[in-house]
């Protein structure tokens, strides 16, 4: 009995559950049957007995197509999952170590929760977000993040403050970020955009995030761009290059704006590097976060449960650290920086370059959190406004890597469904 190629499709199709992995299915077994058929239309046979021989190669439908449906269904990474469930739920720890810092423990509590159901919607939105179709899209996410900007910059000049309140939320130039995340995951995957094309795409945003008054949106931007750029489509020789330039350009601007600095700047900064000096002004936030850090012990202080300032934000660490102690403090390090090799080791398996591109993005933006804020708080670091990824308390930090696991669990979801010869490897051709 004669079955034509649309016919096959459609039976195949309909051994497959996932509207993704038949639209996906459909489109690699058509495009190999088409191979096929033209190449049996060379050896000299019409197309319809071409089609016909073709099809008869492929087997049966229902066959092969319960086997792609096992193969390529899409899937959940539940150990990132997991991760995330139980990182979310020492988020709420801070509770117990803030001391009097927060009076309304049951305010603190009530808006926690809230935000950590926001987040686990924002990582659920994301997954089932097919990445793939975002791709095309990266001028419009530049836009979008570009007009972030331009709203706080316009605000900024006329209210001067740090940020925009809408309700509850605290619209700031981190929102941004997510944007230009997929933005620059397209644009580093375009091999038509030039060198100077990239240049100048990366300049403009940093000068409108310059003037939203935020030096730590500032450093996680520069670090996403050129971690990305790093496992871009330039040969290595360019982008040393680049760097080497980049960093030298760095050094230069550093020296000339140090120069021109305010005294309160250059007071911080000296501060840093002697604390000692400044206890009474630059200097007392980091010897006290020191002594915090010093007499936790192991085991911690919770009798003890002195204020520590931004306690439930950026110095989490330290109050957590004070009071459960350096053991609890080193497996809270362990477990947050699971996440980071679990994206290392999903991306390595990702064939897709702009999903890896994706992944490369997000780990970056990720791990530069984590290690700048507990570098911080341990001084190596100068103090900044950086959060510790899902620990610290508010809405846009944790929704802020809530959409970059969203982005990591959308990517693993559909490695399968990404054209790399499989029909060659499922079917055989006679």
């Amino acid at each position: 009995m004669k079955i034509s190629s649309q016919s096959y499709l459609r039976e195949v199709q309909n051994q497959i559950h996932s509207k993704e992995a038949k639209e996906f299915v459909s489109a690699e077994l058509n495009h190999h049957i088409k191979e096929v058929k033209n190449e049996w239309i060379k050896k000299g046979l019409k197309e319809a007995d071409a089609e016909e021989k073709a099809v008869g190669q492929m087997g049966s439908p229902v066959t092969l197509g319960q086997r792609l449906n096992k193969l390529h269904r899409p899937k959940v990474d539940w150990l990132t999952v997991i991760l995330l469930v139980i990182i979310l739920g020492l988020g709420f720890l801070p509770m117990l170590s803030i001391g009097n810092g927060i009076v309304d423990i049951g305010y603190y509590s009530t808006h926690k929760v809230i935000f950590v159901l926001l987040g686990g919607v924002v990582t659920i939105g994301i997954m089932l977000i097919d990445y793939r179709k975002l791709e095309k899209q990266g001028w419009l996410f530049y836009l979008i993040g570009i007009l972030i900007l331009l709203t706080l910059k316009f605000f900024l000049t006329r209210f001067i403050l740090g940020l925009v309140l809408v309700g509850p939320l605290r619209i700031e130039s981190l929102m941004a970020i997510p944007f230009f995340l997929l933005a620059w995951s397209s644009f580093f995957n375009d091999k038509r955009l030039k060198l100077w094309h990239l240049i100048i795409l990366f300049f403009l945003p940093l000068y409108l995030i310059f003037t939203t008054i935020s030096i730590s949106t500032v450093y996680i931007y520069v670090v996403m761009v050129f971690v990305m750029f790093c496992w871009s489509q330039f040969n290595l020789k360019i982008i040393l290059k680049t760097l080497g330039i980049s960093i030298s350009s760095f050094l230069i601007v550093s020296f000339i704006l140090l120069q021109s600095a305010v005294p309160y700047q250059i007071n911080r900064l000296l501060a840093f590097l002697n604390p000692e000096q400044y206890r009474d002004s630059e200097g007392y936030m980091i010897l006290l976060l020191k002594e915090q850090l010093a007499n936790a012990g192991w085991l911690g202080n919770p009798m003890t449960n002195e204020f520590i300032p931004a306690g439930h934000t950026n110095f989490v660490f330290v109050s957590l650290t004070s009071y459960f102690g350096w053991l609890f403090a080193i497996v809270l390090v362990l477990i947050l920086s699971l996440f980071v090799a679990r994206i290392v080791v999903i991306a390595r398996k990702i064939h897709h370059s702009y999903g890896k591109l994706l992944l490369i993005g997000s780990v970056a933006l990720y791990a530069v959190q984590l290690v700048t804020n507990i570098a911080m708080t341990l001084g190596f670091l100068p103090i900044i406004s950086m959060s510790l990824p899902f620990i610290s308390y508010g809405l846009m930090p944790i929704l802020f890597n809530s959409f970059l696991i969203g982005i990591v669990l959308s990517v693993y979801r559909r490695k399968d469904l990404v054209s790399s010869g499989f029909m060659e490897n499922e079917v055989h051709v006679k």
